[in-house]
């Protein structure tokens, strides 16, 4: 298959203005295809050769205007046509094959009842695995659909649908879009449906988790008009389509995709165990990050794929924003959570050989193939910690003022990062160009310390900077109190670099934070003083936003060498148990379980890591006997779970159904009290398949291959691989749960011959199964505690002496990477 490059899309593009597709599909024909037919009107500006994009089964006919095609001439992906100026009509009949890799019509049947559903994901090159499409973002066209669905079905599309007499149902047609934005969702959906602003709103989800959608209709409904009403007091145009649909599709690749008018997300939003309420507002935040897609990526779309951050960055600015505005008496503040579990991804990504600008040049996305790797931490992370930047530095009734520009210059058409930028500086007199050269076109984290100078009551505050990025901070200056609390002096607005030095009055400080409000990108250090303080007295500091950046300085010392990991345990250890902000408590027990114990300390040293992490939790779960936290009680569970190095307590756990003093097992502990017993070789197949029959949902097939995987005999391990590599057979979803099982810490010597198998393979795979599949296998079946000299060597030789799909490659090149990272950090 060819992949499109920026050259012919460009030229393409030259060559032909899309107008209108009628798409008609048969979903009656089966459990392997279905049937696509496609009719294309579009004008040719000039005589000249072309092709159009398709992926079929089986291509049964094709013709360009009354002329019949030669249906050998398909080559790959590509049907050539040659073109005389004016207007043409392209119909074109296949067979498609739905998919069990998340990508093109992929099909689900749901074990709990046997019901089956179909939906769409085309984003980048899939729509072609679906219909015969021109398939770039900058030939927007009209969209008709017309689905033929099984009886009982209904079918859901980017426009309002009503079943036919004939028992089709026919989607209204669309506005201007981009072939990747189209969507299909068809089965026995459960519906929710409501109106708002004059406008149909609808939730759907299977029918076997009809009961836990009902459960959260209201405050997902609420969350949706909240986050509507915010955008249309932030943005000047109205929202652009007919309704608003939210799809819980099952087994999704990303978290959601913004489909005008029908966004697709991962099921596993509809909670079917307890949850805290930092996952419910990880929700809240998806819809918002989605709804704002409406207008920055589906109003005004991109003209190529180098500029997919402008999208992304955007719009996870705006959910955390949005969600921290409309939704604030559920939610009290979003930017804690986005320091702790997002920002981290963009500080790690960015410190990889892989890392790129936030903005990358044109060059260096060549192709769809080169684009698809750009959906990282950089993309999203940084790029909305840049914006979040560039608003501290304009200010937001300027930066709206630029937004605002730019939708009504772009709408329903395509731009790109240059238009953006001038729209931006039509609202302000600053040099936004500037900005965005030394912001958006480079790569790096930036550090600053800061340095005193003085004595007595009089100090000048240097922020040392290294770096090349201008940022505006905030400077927190904290004194000790008598009682040992630490006590807000000021706050000092500063530029970085500095024109001159603050000026502080008063006593040294105990403590001052850079970056206080975290409002820019970089890493932070502290003076001598300010670090014996933050170590000491974390749990003093009275702002959990404070906490949470110097919990995050202390997380990047860590992975720089800076900090010995069994020092930030013994800090957790005097902190955690204290902290009353549950998204900094799930963050630091997370990179302490994940990071810390699994990677950063040797076999030798990790019994210790995780006697500390169980101490902490049994801290926590000490503390919140009286049930008045339980997000923070079931966060403690979990860790308790997670780090036993005995099976006896959690197994007690599970045979009487609860934890002492609460809660009950719900199916999500359960499997996970499952998991740990199979690691610790506590259990055996008799419990995990009693188990599976109790809990007969797709979550129990993904927890019982989980646990089949983890077990520590030698057949399970060799049964787990063949699944993984040998057969084809597994859905995304079986094949990361069984990834996820297969390598564990503990069991490092009983799979030691797997890690020289591991490359082949999953290049094998990768070239079979393609990028969502590699990804899948790069990132959790990839030997991940293999923590040596050896495995590192192998897989840096396996880099260079074969070819790979490039998914799979940028992959492997971050975990040799995190592997690098790990091996210096246990030998410094």
């Amino acid at each position: 298959m060819s992949v499109l490059t920026r050259d012919e899309a460009q030229t393409r593009a030259q060559l032909i203005d899309v107008h209108h597709y009628r798409v008609d599909l048969d979903l009656t024909t089966g459990d392997e295809t279905f049937g696509s037919h496609s009719l294309i009107r579009f004008t040719a500006r000039a005589a000249g050769d072309t092709f159009v994009e398709l992926k079929p089964e089986t291509l049964r006919s094709a013709r360009l205007d009354d002329t019949p095609l030669d249906l050998t001439t398909l080559d790959g992906n590509r049907l050539p046509l040659s073109l005389t100026e004016g207007e043409h009509t392209l119909r074109i009949s296949t067979t498609m094959r739905y998919s069990r890799t998340g990508e093109g019509m992929h099909r689900f049947t749901d074990p709990t009842d046997g019901e089956s559903y179909v939906y769409t994901q085309l984003f980048m090159e899939d729509v072609q695995r679906v219909f015969a499409a021109f398939d770039q973002p900058d030939l927007k066209a009209v969209f008709e659909l017309s689905v033929k669905a099984p009886e009982g079905w209904t079918v859901l599309a980017n426009g309002i649908t009503a079943q036919q007499p004939d028992g089709r149902w026919q989607a209204a047609p669309t506005p201007l879009l981009s072939t990747y934005f189209v969507c299909v969702a068809a089965g026995p959906w459960h519906t929710v449906r409501t109106e708002h602003a004059g406008l149909p709103f609808g939730i759907h989800c299977r029918r076997s988790l009809a009961a836990h959608l009902d459960a959260d209709a209201d405050e997902i409904l609420a969350v949706t008009k909240a986050c509507y009403d915010r955008y249309h007091e932030k943005f000047d145009e109205p929202y652009p389509f007919d309704s608003y649909d939210q799809a819980f599709v099952p087994e999704f690749n990303a978290g959601a995709m913004e489909n005008p008018g029908l966004v697709t997300f991962r099921d596993e939003f509809v909670f079917r165990s307890a949850v805290t309420v930092t996952e419910r507002q990880t929700r809240a935040m998806v819809i918002a990050h989605e709804m704002a897609h409406m207008w920055f990526g589906d109003l005004v779309t991109l003209r190529w794929w180098d500029d997919i951050w402008l999208n992304e960055s955007f719009a996870e600015y705006m959910g955390f924003q949005t969600v921290n505005e409309a939704c604030s008496d559920l939610f009290p503040d979003t930017w804690i959570d986005f320091g702790v579990t997002r920002k981290s991804w963009g500080y790690e990504a960015d410190q990889r050989p892989s890392t790129h600008p936030v903005a990358p040049d044109p060059e260096a996305v060549p192709d769809t193939a080169s684009a698809l790797l750009n959906f990282d931490g950089i993309s999203y992370a940084k790029g909305a910690s840049a914006l979040r930047q560039l608003v501290a530095w304009l200010g937001e009734d300027d930066f709206l003022a630029g937004i605002n520009i730019h939708f009504k210059r772009h709408k329903f058409g395509n731009a790109t990062l240059a238009d953006f930028i001038d729209n931006l500086a039509a609202a302000t007199d600053r040099d936004v160009h500037a900005w965005a050269e030394r912001w958006l076109r480079t790569t790096g984290v930036d550090t600053l310390t800061p340095r005193l100078e003085g004595e007595g009551t009089q100090w000048r505050l240097h922020v040392d900077r290294d770096g090349s990025r201008p940022h505006r901070i905030r400077a927190g200056i904290y004194d000790r109190q008598p009682d040992g609390e630490l006590a807000l002096r000021e706050r000092l607005d500063l530029d970085v670099p500095q024109q001159a030095p603050a000026e502080l009055t008063g006593p040294r400080p105990a403590l001052v934070v850079l970056n206080d409000g975290d409002l820019t990108y970089a890493k932070l250090r502290f003076d001598e003083v300010s670090e014996e303080t933050a170590l000491r007295g974390l749990s003093r500091i009275p702002d959990p936003l404070t906490r949470a950046v110097v919990w995050n300085a202390l997380r990047d010392m860590v992975r720089d060498g800076e900090l010995a990991p069994a020092d930030y345990l013994e800090v957790a250890l005097a902190h955690l148990p204290d902290e009353t902000e549950l998204a900094l408590v799930q963050g630091v027990l997370g990179f302490a379980r994940t990071q810390i114990a699994d990677r950063y300390t040797s076999q030798e040293e990790r019994p210790a890591a995780l006697a500390t992490i169980g101490e902490i939790a049994r801290a926590l779960l000490r503390r919140t006997e009286d049930g008045e936290a339980p997000g923070l009680r079931l966060t403690a569970v979990r860790a308790c779970v997670d780090s036993a190095t005995t099976p006896d307590k959690i197994a007690s756990w599970l045979d009487e159904g609860t934890v002492h003093g609460g809660p009950e097992l719900d199916p999500e502990l359960r499997w996970r009290i499952l998991a740990r017993l199979a690691v610790l070789g506590a259990t055996d197949e008799t419990v995990i398949a009693a188990e599976a029959e109790r809990d007969p949902s797709a979550t129990g097939q993904e927890g019982a291959a989980r646990c089949r995987a983890s077990l520590p005999d030698p057949d399970a391990k060799a049964a787990a691989w063949s699944a993984l590599f040998d057969s084809d057979d597994l859905s995304n979803y079986l094949f990361t749960a069984t990834a996820q099982g297969f390598w564990q810490p503990e069991q490092a010597a009983l799979v030691r011959e797997y890690v020289p198998r591991f490359y082949e393979a999953a290049v094998a795979l990768g070239d079979r199964r393609g990028p969502a599949m590699a990804e899948a296998a790069g990132r959790y079946a990839f030997p991940a505690y293999a923590i040596d000299a050896e495995s590192l060597a192998l897989g840096e030789s396996h880099l260079t002496s074969g070819s790979m799909i490039p998914a799979l490659h940028r992959k492997l090149v971050d975990q040799l990477d995190d592997l690098t990272r790990a091996l210096n950090i246990r030998t410094t």
